[in-house]
């Protein structure tokens, strides 16, 4: 993107996480961000697999830091690791699956086990290019995100459509809310919460540790 710095210089470093059952889309969902990629041939996601983006919010770069991981149920030896340091969460349902919906509750369950209850979580209703297929409305996600104070989006990875919208979104939500907490502290206590310029994310330790449970590659 023209006009942004080198890769290595931002403001602020922020840890998403992609969650949701398997084939909801959050791999072609990553690919579309980060890289403006669609991949029809998309195969499940074995283990873990992260990308990063740079987006420019209130003057700032905000380096987005996306982590995406198989949602088969053999592969939640992970947990710990993967969400480890997350501040935000894209939790994924198929708008053409309404068991993919159904299960929305327990991977919610399962991030606020796992994460700070400050966490922002956009829900993301995916692949609503599929008008003729859908068994989710809108509203009923709608209606969901709301009881759950979720952010809430359906978004299209084959057709781009609200993709960067959700994730520019989530990104915003955290950098406000890291930069009132700053204001508000007055030191740098409340920063410390939250990666910032200079100070990254332990992605070796992450990463050493899914390893340790056979869940990536090298």
């Amino acid at each position: 993107m023209a006009g942004y710095r080198a890769e290595d210089e931002y403001d602020y470093l922020f840890k998403l996480v992609l969650i949701g059952d398997s084939g909801v889309g959050k791999s072609n969902l990553l690919s579309r961000f980060t890289r403006n990629e669609f991949n029809l041939e998309s195969k499940s996601t074995i283990g873990v697999e992260f990308a990063t983006r740079s987006l420019n919010i209130d003057g700032k770069v905000i380096k987005a830091q996306i982590w995406d991981t198989a949602g088969q149920e053999r592969y939640r030896a992970i947990t710990s690791a993967y969400y480890r340091g997350a501040v935000g969460a894209l939790l994924v349902y198929d708008v053409t699956r309404h068991v993919t919906f159904e299960n929305v509750r327990r991977w919610l369950k399962e991030l606020r086990d796992h994460t700070d209850p400050n966490i922002v979580v956009m829900l993301i209703g995916n692949k609503s290019d599929l008008r003729h297929l859908v068994a989710v409305p809108t509203e009923d996600g709608k209606a969901l995100a709301e009881r759950e104070s979720l952010y809430f989006m359906e978004t299209s990875a084959l057709e781009a459509t609200n993709v960067d919208n959700a994730f520019a979104e989530a990104l915003t939500h955290i950098y406000r809310i890291v930069s009132k907490k700053t204001v508000e502290a007055g030191d740098e206590r409340a920063a410390a919460a939250v990666p910032s310029k200079g100070e990254t994310i332990n992605v070796k330790d992450d990463v050493s540790a899914l390893k340790r449970v056979g869940c990536c590659s090298s």
